[in-house]
Formats: structure tokens, sequence, C-alpha cells
């Protein structure tokens, strides 16, 4: 059997098994809260265990692709129907190890990684990260029942909202982690966060560093203050110097291990966004979601040994409703969802009108095959959620994608144009306004199971319909090709 066969046997399976599914697919919940075994064994002998925090997690994933593997031909192989290796099929191990201690006005955390996969084509493989390495090291200061601020220093996730913009990246086997300073307020009416970062960078089989010349800060405030929902009003400004281009692992290692990281070029961006979620039950079973986005700065282009300045301008917007049918059995949530990031209308102009994605978890929102990110897009996404017994979450979409600007690039789930400048015109991916804006479509299908209280499963399938732009990509280099994905995974928590 095939890839294609497997795909689709296993998609009629879990169909079969599960005749409705559910929305933007949320795992389901422990059977009952677990604090790990290490720790349940300690506080039961002593309650000044309490204070501490040990645990682990392992998560274990096969992921098969087909026509679209993200393999050593990158991005520009996807969809490719002939003349280029672009299946995948690998299996994935994260173990994370942490050591917590809490005590009344500090705290302090410490996260062990271990990333590995086999069988995977991709070069460089970008989810491994060798047999150990630093995911979180942070210390707080404060305590918000007793004094409203706290300060948070060191290694750590960041995570913004939906993750649209920021995120921890969880889904991948080696996430995203910042060297960060983060100062907290809470108060009865607010909670405001500002932070300084510097992302870090996976250097597989290295001890993994931040990049000194990629700054990210910002101020994110939620509220109550506009009656029936919660409301987000950010500031995020990420500044990148040239050097970041050729960052090294020069004098944090040994000679012989240092490594050039190729980091993002220069760039100074500002984000101003504004999200809104209507509170549960606020308008009985319909809910609501908005998120905008407006960005601003430069832009540093490197056209060959010289860099070119372009003004940033450039906007996003996402608009989400559904209705749960809260008396029906599995409770099913139907919800219309659309998302849009503008392109570059005119890339030798001295304007930069490409959306900036930042640090997002993608794969949450623009089909979970993870093609596309939000730049330049057109995604009308359509979703149905349930949860047939309290142990069971089950979710079925589908997409329809078009590029927001046929002048700009189509962009990979990374933040990447697919391609460069337009060459022959059908032989692959670049800049071609003759033709059509329709990507293509996806449908997606996922099942997670509580097994019990420390054990669940996942399984997924999805299937992406190439459109328009897609066929004539190729259209004088074999054609192009739908892409199947399949994936299984099991989540053991200690």
């Amino acid at each position: 059997m095939n890839l294609n066969q497997k795909t689709i046997a296993a998609g009629a399976l879990l169909l079969a098994a599960v005749p409705a599914a559910q929305a933007q697919y949320a795992p389901p919940p422990p059977t009952q809260p677990f604090p790990g075994f290490l720790n349940q064994e300690l506080r039961a002998k002593d309650p000044y265990w309490a204070n501490w925090d040990f645990g682990a997690q392992l998560r274990l994933r096969y992921e098969s692709k087909d026509d679209a593997g993200f393999t050593a031909a990158g991005a520009a192989g996807d969809f490719k129907k002939t003349g280029v290796d672009n299946n995948n099929a690998y299996f994935m191990t994260k173990l994370l190890l942490r050591v917590g201690y809490t005590d009344q006005w500090w705290s302090a955390f410490i996260q062990g990684r271990n990333s590995t996969t086999t069988g995977d084509d991709r070069n460089p493989n970008v989810e491994s990260d060798g047999l150990l390495d630093l995911h979180q090291a942070y210390v707080t200061l404060g305590n918000h029942k007793e004094f409203p601020v706290s300060l948070k220093v060191g290694r750590q996730e960041l995570s913004y909202g939906e993750e649209r913009l920021v995120g921890a990246f969880a889904w991948n086997n080696v996430g995203r982690v910042f060297d960060a300073a983060k100062l907290r307020w809470q108060h009865e009416h607010f909670t405001a966060e500002a932070f300084t970062s510097h992302v870090v960078i996976p250097n597989d089989n290295n001890f993994n560093v931040s990049n000194e010349y990629d700054y990210f800060s910002g101020l994110y405030v939620t509220t109550k203050a506009i009656p029936k929902q919660s409301s987000d009003f950010y500031f995020l400004a990420r500044n990148t110097a040239v050097g970041s281009a050729t960052v090294a692992t020069v004098g944090l290692l040994p000679a012989t291990a240092q490594t050039a990281l190729n980091g993002p070029g220069p760039r100074d961006i500002y984000t101003l966004g504004a999200r809104g979620k209507s509170d549960p039950g606020a308008y009985g079973n319909w809910d609501y979601t908005y998120e905008v986005m407006a960005q601003f700065g430069h832009f540093n282009e490197r056209v060959g040994a010289t860099i070119r300045s372009q003004k940033q301008e450039a906007y996003a917007y996402v608009l989400n409703g559904g209705y749960t049918f809260a008396d029906t059995a599995w409770t099913p949530r139907l919800g219309l969802e659309y998302s849009y990031a503008s392109g570059d209308s005119n890339p030798a102009d001295n304007k930069h009108e490409t959306f900036e994605n930042l640090f997002p978890t993608n794969h949450k929102f623009y089909g979970y095959m993870d093609f596309l990110a939000l730049q330049n897009l057109h995604d009308v996404r359509v979703m149905l959620t349930a949860k047939p017994t309290p142990q069971l979450s089950v979710a079925l979409e589908g997409h329809l994608f078009w590029l927001a600007d046929d002048r700009d690039s189509l962009y990979a789930v990374n933040g990447a144009p697919r391609g460069g400048l337009a060459g022959t015109p059908g032989t692959g991916y670049g800049l071609n306004s003759r033709y059509s804006k329709f990507v293509g479509g996806e449908i997606d299908f996922i099942a997670g199971y509580a097994l019990n209280k420390f054990t669940s499963i996942e399984v997924g399938a999805g299937h992406f319909f190439t459109g328009g732009y897609l066929n004539s990509t190729f259209s004088a280099a074999g054609g192009s090709t739908d892409a199947n994905w399949c994936y299984l995974q099991t989540t053991l928590n200690f």
C-alpha cells in the first residue's frame, strides 16, 4: 500500500469511527489532575515537597508526508509532480525534564530537552536538536497575591493571545524559546506585560544560543474593560541588526563546534494590534474572536552585496465566529474564519507591504499540514468540533487559500518566500502575476483521546488540493500534484 492509499485509508477509518468532528483543535484534558509520579509520592510523604516540582513529558510522533515532505529539496519542491523527491516519513521523540521550586516571593524553574528524529530527509534537520539542550531556565521575583508587580528573567517561552504572532510553537519537535526579561503588572482591571528578548536559535548537537543581533520587545495588555469580551492591546518591536545574517556561536563553544547560525536579515518592524474574544455564554450559543494588526518601520532587503531599505507598510486581520449546539449530543461547534495578510504590490519600489508574521505558532491556524504562513494570504476556514466523550476531542476543518497579491511570493510556514525572482515560467516558484491567485484547498481531520491521567493519544490526516497557482507554477516541469499527510502521536506525563 503506497502513502496515498495509507493516508486515505487512515482518514476513512477515522471518519467511520467518528461521524462528527471539532473546530480549532484542542486536546482533551487528562481524566483527572496529575502532578506526576515523583511529585505525587514525595508530597504524600511530606507537605514540604509541595514547594518542589519534579516531572517529565515524553512525546512520540510518527509523521508521513507525500508530495510535500519538506525534504532536502526545500519548500521549492512541494507539490512538484516529477523530478524531485518530496516524500518524507519519520519518527520524532521529544523529552522534557523539569525541576522547579516556589517560595513565597520567588520561584525558579529549569527544563532540559531532548529532541531527536529518525528517518527524516530534511537537510538541515530543523526538528532535531541533539542529545540534551536547555529549553527553559528562569527566575521569577514577586507574589501577585501580595504585590501587583513581578519580574521573570531567563530562558523562557513567550506566548500571547492565540499565538498568531508570538507563540511557543509546541507542535514543533524543538519549540521556541527566548532569552528574556519580562515585567508583569496585575491589576483588578487589567494585566500588562512588558518584555525584551533575544530569540534562541536551535543548533543541532551544539548548545543553543540566542541571536544577540535580533531584539524582540513588546507591551501586551489584557483587560475586561469592554463588556462581554476579553480584550488585548499590544505593541511589538523587532529590531534586527546587520550582523544577524551571519550570527555565529564564536566565543560560546570550542573552535571545533563553532557554527554560523544564519539569522534573519536586518529590519526594524513595529506592530500595533488589538484582539477581542467574546466571554463564554455572553451571546448565548454564539461566539466570536477578532484580531487586527498594523505594521510600520523598515525592512532592509539584501540585493546582492547591498542592502536596500524599504518602508514597512503592512497589515493583517482575522475574523472568527461560531455557534455551539449546546443541547445536542457531543456539543458540536460550527465555526467560520477569515484570515487576511497583505502582500507586496510592487517589490521594486521603496515600500515593503508583506506582513511580517514574527514568531507564531502557525500550525494551529492555516492548515495542519503546515504549508502556509500569515503572509500574502487569504484563508477561508470552516471548522467543526465535537466532544463525543469527556476524554475524546475531534476536529474536521476545510480551507481555501488565495494569494492576497499575485505580484508577491507564496510564503512557506516558516515565513520564507517559495522561490526567488521569476525565472522560466512554469518551472518553479517565483513572482508571476499571470498565474491564478487561487493556491488550493486543504481538508484535515484530528482526533485526540485522554487514555488516563498521564497518557494521551492523537491521530490526524490531511489532503491538500492544488489550485490554479500551483498548477501554473509547475506546468512546464512535469505538473503539480496534491499532497497527503498523516500522523500518530502519544504523549506521556510523568
